[in-house]
């Protein structure tokens, strides 16, 4: 598995080598970007969930939820009945019938429902009564526990928890939260503005305050600690938007300014120590980029999605390249290295090989 992930990362990052005395050119495909037809150009999809090369999950505006489980053939529409108005951001899916689904926004627009039976049948399972809450992520440790996040509220950010699959929520208490910075919050970009890796460690990605942050939990939201990220900040535009951790200890942060007049320098950063420290790329993405994604097995290859292109890190983070140019706001991998993408306009593709 790990050689596979490696060919596939370096055959992104460059065309095959060929002999000097070898007259025919290899005509295998290069790994690349594949468009599959969702039927919905009315629809920005922000949140994803990869769960193998068949199987995957949409979340997006007009309260759409999308599964296809024939590798992007075809997909069904399985959105919740009632949601239309609503504004899924982020999709967590165990299977292909299990998923559970962040819709965002002030007040009651702030929702989770969960299925159990591929989208046939959905509960609602919170729904935020706080004006002063906005719910962006959610990211789920196993089958049962998981947490999402608000935007601060009484100036710290406020985490939600579950530890039955999201079939009910709980509001932790804040006393181990680190208050807020002025004008500090996440972005619901891609779903990834939360996220896990093994049983307790979870991060959380912050902006629009002096300085980016990254905070860390190591026991599931009760207690955290923040470091600077050197991608800047000091806009409400600007920011960390998105986390991809391969283990405990090595991560990945994308953002910048999601405005398309403006700039954004330093937009990625990486960090060893789990997310005591960042240091900024050597060579980052060349503009804002909302999703990022570890391709799976490897301990060095990573995506980078934005609305103008996608770039591959073979070096961990260190330095990165535009691979193509096609709009997307999300990526995930599956450890079957099914990794997916999606966006404006209904894009959704696939990685070939």
């Amino acid at each position: 598995m790990v050689a596979a992930a490696a060919v596939c990362a370096a055959a992104l990052a460059a065309p095959t080598a060929v002999p000097a005395q070898a007259q025919q050119p290899d005509r295998r495909p290069s790994p690349h970007w594949s468009l599959k037809d969702t039927g919905t150009p009315d629809v920005r999809f922000r949140g994803l969930s990869a769960v193998s090369r068949d199987t995957a999950w949409l979340a997006g505006t007009r309260g759409t939820v999308l599964r296809t489980t024939d590798g992007g053939r075809s997909w069904r529409n399985v959105s919740p009945p009632g949601a239309g108005e609503l504004q899924f951001r982020d999709v967590e899916a165990f299977d292909a019938r299990r998923a559970v689904v962040l819709a965002i926004g002030e007040g009651e627009a702030s929702r989770v429902y969960r299925t159990d039976d591929g989208g046939a049948t959905w509960t609602e399972s919170f729904r935020n009564t706080d004006a002063r809450a906005f719910y962006d992520c959610l990211t789920f440790f196993d089958h049962r526990h998981g947490l999402a996040m608000s935007d601060p509220v009484d100036g710290r950010f406020r985490i939600l928890s579950t530890r039955d699959g999201g079939r009910s929520w709980t509001v932790l208490p804040d006393a181990g939260m680190p208050p807020a910075l002025e004008g500090e919050a996440g972005f619901a970009a891609s779903g990834q503005c939360l996220v896990s890796s093994g049983q307790k460690d979870v991060w959380l990605a912050t902006g629009g305050a002096a300085r980016a942050r990254v905070l860390h939990s190591a026991d599931r939201g009760r207690t955290w600690t923040a470091a600077d990220a050197p991608i800047p900040g000091g806009d409400p535009a600007r920011g960390v938007f998105a986390l991809a951790f391969r283990d405990r200890a090595h991560g990945l942060a994308v953002g910048g300014d999601f405005r398309p007049d403006q700039a954004s320098s330093d937009a990625a950063a990486h960090t060893a120590d789990g997310g005591r420290t960042w240091q900024p790329a050597g060579t980052s993405p060349p503009a804002y980029r909302s999703g990022v994604a570890w391709l799976p097995h490897s301990r060095t290859a990573a995506l980078a999605v934005g609305p103008t292109g996608t770039d591959l890190t073979n070096d961990a983070g260190r330095t990165w390249r535009t691979v193509d140019t096609g709009s997307y706001d999300t990526v995930d991998c599956a450890p079957d290295h099914g990794c997916w993408a999606a966006g404006e306009r209904g894009r959704a593709a696939r990685l070939e090989h």
